[in-house]
């Protein structure tokens, strides 16, 4: 009597560090760009449908919804802006952008304004609480398609790892850090804070690592770094 041998299971996909060229040779070019566009895209509507929540901001876009009290630019456009900004600070930090990377500084602001036009503020309290948590997970999924797609970190997660590496201390600590006083200057500038600030800070990251091995494409052999088994720490 024959038997076979128990399928052995499939190795975890891995995220890997590729430069511009090399994330276009990497191939699979028919899945990843459309997932780069589509999370992308829903990370800016995940932003928009915070903002017609009105119940709290994450912490990046309370600095952003702040700074637009004071220039004559919408949120999207701020989003775009600062993402430059903090693109000129990956320079000291030497951390070299992706084709992700920029496309993020561009398409999250541009998908956000678009989603604000046609998304109205409701007047119902359980509206706006399922508009927030809503985009809350809708966030967590675009970052998980968009950083899956392996084509590198949007500006401010690339802060984020170059600042950790430069300075030694752990991704965790540099990232509470850097929130805390995005959201601080956010605040001074009279940015909106809320239940969605907390909500989003809790629940983003443990939603992103659970949605991220279904949505990174395998091009493992493209490079032999890999950035993680499992997702971003």
């Amino acid at each position: 009597m024959s038997s076979t041998a128990p399928a052995l299971p499939s190795a975890p996909r891995v995220l890997v560090d590729l430069g511009p060229v090399a994330q276009l040779q990497a191939g699979q070019l028919g899945r990843r760009i459309p997932q780069l566009l589509i999370g992308l895209v829903l990370y800016g509507a995940s932003l928009a449908m915070m903002v017609r929540g009105t119940l709290g901001l994450a912490p990046w876009d309370v600095l952003h919804s702040g700074f637009i009290r004071h220039v004559p630019i919408t949120l999207g456009q701020a989003v775009v802006l600062l993402s430059f900004v903090v693109l000129l600070l990956w320079i000291p930090l030497r951390e070299k952008p992706g084709i992700g990377t920029i496309a993020n500084a561009i398409i999250v602001g541009l998908a956000a304004d678009a989603a604000l036009a046609v998304l109205a503020e409701p007047d119902a309290l359980w509206m706006r609480l399922v508009l927030l948590v809503a985009g809350v997970v809708l966030n967590a999924l675009a970052t998980a398609l968009y950083i899956g797609s392996q084509f590198g970190r949007g500006p401010r997660d690339g802060l984020m790892t170059g600042l950790s590496r430069r300075t030694g201390l752990s991704l965790r600590l540099v990232r509470t850090a850097l929130e805390v006083s995005v959201v601080l200057i956010g605040l001074l500038l009279g940015g909106v804070l809320g239940l969605g600030t907390v909500l989003y800070a809790l629940a983003i990251g443990p939603l992103a690592q659970l949605m991220l091995p279904w949505c990174t494409v395998d091009v493992s052999d493209a490079s032999p770094r890999p950035l993680t088994r499992r997702g971003r720490s």
